[in-house]
């Protein structure tokens, strides 16, 4: 950018205009915690000036400071050369109405979940009493911390086999208060023994390896292990469903992501009575399953976990 072109934005919607435009020349990929790029560059800049996301629009005429302006292009520079997710060059990802420190330690936070969360996971939890819940795969916490933020009376756990991933989630912890969440290294249940749950949430790696070999560049930045998951996406997913009756209290429920890996999990077991939850987008391949349903069908399932590597 020339110094003429940039002397001629001043104010927070000229940035943010900017930013939009230039992200969408580039042919950006948004996929992370934003859809589109008017929304990402809204983001970038808001964060950049240390103003809420929900900033009113009478703001929106606010003329920037010179050093405020260059903080702002820089980033817009960095998120088109690099193709780094704008979650990650802010370092804060909005997550169930949380603000998450995000980096490439774990995923940027996304997960359809979060509407779950806010809503009380009604009507699925059938207004059952929840006192230990568990976040399997938790990554940045973002999961198990909502969950407890909004549930004081839960306790929480979160299980991750990444290192680098528990100590981001025990950042995010101590930023949110989250006293009732308790962090545990854990390859899938194995760190897990003797621990029961009224409800599991798990927001597992499921993307096919043809589909992670093909993702955009943006995708390249967050760690490969929270994404690549075999030849169908259900690596992890057939495991979770074996072990889970273990931890799961007798009318406990499994509730879990497997994004466009559905179809497969529902060709491989279409005995099984997945409920497929809608969003208020639609459907977005997360179900809800009742223990029992998964005790019914322990040995079909077994049989296809033991299978997998």
């Amino acid at each position: 950018m020339t110094a003429d072109a940039a002397n001629a934005l001043h104010t927070l919607i000229d940035l943010i205009r900017y930013g939009a435009s230039r992200f969408n020349a580039a042919g950006l990929t948004f996929g992370h915690s934003h859809d589109n790029a008017l929304d990402e560059a809204t983001a970038l800049v808001l964060h950049t000036l240390h103003l809420p996301p929900d900033l009113g629009p009478a703001y929106g005429q606010a003329h920037l400071l010179a050093e405020e302006k260059q903080a702002i292009l820089a980033l817009i520079e960095r998120r088109v050369a690099e193709r780094v997710p704008v979650a990650y060059l802010t370092g804060e990802a909005w997550f169930a109405g949380l603000s998450f420190k995000t980096d490439a330690r774990a995923l940027v936070p996304r997960s359809p979940i979060a509407e779950l969360i806010e809503s009380g996971f009604e009507p699925w939890l059938a207004g059952r009493q929840v006192q230990r819940a568990l976040d399997l795969c938790t990554g940045s916490g973002c999961i198990a911390i909502a969950m407890g933020h909004y549930n004081p009376d839960w306790q929480v756990d979160g299980a991750d086999i990444s290192d680098d991933a528990l100590a981001l989630a025990a950042e995010n912890k101590a930023r949110l208060h989250a006293d009732n969440v308790q962090l545990i290294k854990s390859d899938l249940f194995s760190g897990l023994s003797g621990r029961r749950y009224d409800l599991i949430v798990s927001n597992p790696p499921y993307v096919t390896n043809e589909e992670t070999d093909a993702l955009p560049q943006e995708y390249s930045h967050e760690p490969q292990l929270g994404l690549r998951a075999g030849e169908d996406g259900l690596d992890l997913v057939l495991k979770i469903l074996r072990d889970a009756p273990s931890h799961l209290s007798a009318d406990g429920l499994l509730i879990c992501e497997v994004g466009e890996s559905e179809r497969h999990l529902v060709r491989l077991l279409p005995e099984v009575d997945f409920s497929w939850i809608e969003f208020k987008v639609g459907q977005m391949g997360v179900f809800a399953v009742e223990c029992g349903e998964l005790i019914a069908h322990r040995a079909r399932i077994s049989e296809l976990a033991a299978q997998r590597p």
